[in-house]
């Protein structure tokens, strides 16, 4: 008899089981990604880079004029303006983001520093219904503070992915957790999209005020669905007792070296972060600039209107495809394994990416692109996630995943390599050709990637493992 057969083994993972699969704990849990994908759809995806990039451009009084300069070495573009904000955002990230999974790993303050970002960002996303005229740096700056709070707050949510299921709940919780998400975040879209078509002739305001209000109500679903999150997730205890001479700050600082220590240590699980750093860079700079590449490409360079209703009714194919993608690999994923379905999808996205740039010239065609991402986003994603919580030590699951965040819902190596290529080129289509090469160098890591070992390197045992036991 091994000792995972053995009738006290048995009786411990069933214990771990009914302590950490908590049905109310873990929809709570879930209802989290319904309340703050809103911002992340409507916000970042649909509405607000289309907005501010039109705003900078009437403000400067032309297509691609000059929205700031930065002494004498660079200007910044108003087609550029968008994605450098993203940029600048997630480059202050990656300091505070693992710093504030540490100091969550060593306090019982998790819950509420995870509320703390949380209605901070949707506070700055409810002010940007006053970003007009030629408050496009306002807008960039409540931008900025938005995804970083937003951000933040994702650190300590995944963080509690580990500590309230076993290994072998987590694919499918992780998997239906995006799926809520997408699903809140379509319901909101279609209401915003709604209102966009029928702001003025049913309610007499233009359609830039019908935007601003759709950007208010992003803020307002956010905090107020929050709540129910809140309500249902308990406060843990610390991981780890915080050492003699130590403050929550210093052991921040302190603890982030040991992570990146740690990772020399754990192979496997560093070089799996790396090719995520890359695939989902490439992921999460299609989605940030999606809005923004269609608006340009297919209206703004024609001489035509761009059309909001067009913008937000792609997004919300997407978010409802995205639903059945989530659950469909999951599937593939229970069939195949983990990885390879991750591995499947970055084939998908790097066709993608391919046709845009070669194929897209319709309206139709973008319809059918939005099909393909909506398919394989909601997977990539959510198997990522779940795959990345087996390979990190139990107590440091916070530390981690304010490693993994920095790469998560906001790129930085893509956007700035979009606004770079944007701002030399004058083409849209041009940055989003480069992009491939993150699906590239992502697949080929990953390939190389043993995730069974890293799984016990970190002392986690595999799913089978636990269903077994």
């Amino acid at each position: 008899m091994t000792e995972l057969d053995s009738p006290t083994a048995a009786a411990t993972a069933s214990d771990i089981s009914t302590r950490k699969n908590d049905p109310r704990e873990v929809f709570g849990w879930m209802m989290y990604d319904w309340a703050n994908s809103a911002f992340y759809t409507t916000v970042v995806g649909a509405l607000y880079g289309p907005y501010l990039t039109r705003l900078a451009q009437v403000a400067v009084g032309s297509e691609n004029g000059t929205v700031l300069n930065i002494g004498s070495l660079y200007a910044i573009s108003a087609k550029s303006y968008f994605p450098l904000c993203v940029s600048l955002a997630v480059m202050l990230q990656i300091v505070l983001l693992p710093i504030l999974g540490a100091i969550a790993d060593y306090s019982h303050l998790k819950k509420r520093l995870m509320a703390a970002f949380c209605y901070t960002g949707a506070a700055a996303t409810c002010l940007m219904f006053f970003v007009t005229g030629e408050r496009y740096l306002l807008g960039g700056l409540l931008f900025i503070v938005a995804i970083i709070c937003f951000n933040a707050a994702i650190v300590f949510y995944n963080s509690y992915l580990p500590q309230i299921t076993t290994e072998d709940q987590r694919d499918k919780v992780s998997s239906r957790g995006f799926a809520l998400g997408y699903l809140g975040g379509g319901v909101l879209l279609a209401l915003n999209l709604a209102l966009i078509n029928f702001a003025e002739p049913l309610f007499g305001f233009s359609t830039a005020t019908a935007v601003r209000l759709s950007l208010l109500s992003a803020g307002v679903w956010w905090g107020a669905f929050a709540l129910f999150a809140f309500a249902r997730l308990r406060s843990h205890n610390a991981a780890r007792p915080l050492p003699p001479g130590q403050t929550f700050l210093t052991i921040g600082f302190s603890e982030l070296g040991r992570t990146f220590r740690e990772l020399r240590r754990l192979r496997h699980t560093r070089r799996y972060l790396i090719a995520y750093l890359f695939y989902v860079d490439g992921v999460q700079t299609v989605i940030s600039m999606a809005s923004v590449f269609l608006a340009q490409e297919l209206f703004i360079s024609r001489g035509l209107p761009e059309s909001q209703s067009f913008l937000i009714g792609i997004f919300l194919l997407v978010q409802f495809m995205a639903i059945f993608g989530a659950l469909l690999f999951e599937r593939v994923a229970a069939f195949v394994g983990t990885k390879q379905a991750i591995m499947s999808s970055l084939i998908i996205w790097a066709g993608i990416v391919i046709y845009a740039y070669g194929f897209l010239q319709t309206t139709t065609q973008a319809w059918v692109m939005a099909g393909l991402i909506a398919i394989v986003l909601g997977g990539s994603q959510a198997l990522s996630r779940s795959l990345y919580s087996k390979m990190i030590p139990a107590g440091r699951e916070a530390s981690f995943f304010g490693l993994y965040e920095i790469s998560e819902r906001a790129s930085w190596m893509g956007t700035l390599l979009f606004a770079v290529v944007v701002n030399a080129t004058n083409s849209y289509r041009q940055a989003i050709l480069f992009l491939i090469s993150f699906f590239v160098i992502g697949l080929a890591i990953l390939l190389f990637t043993d995730t069974e070992q890293a799984i016990r390197d970190a002392g986690n045992a595999r799913p089978k493992e636990v269903e077994q036991a």
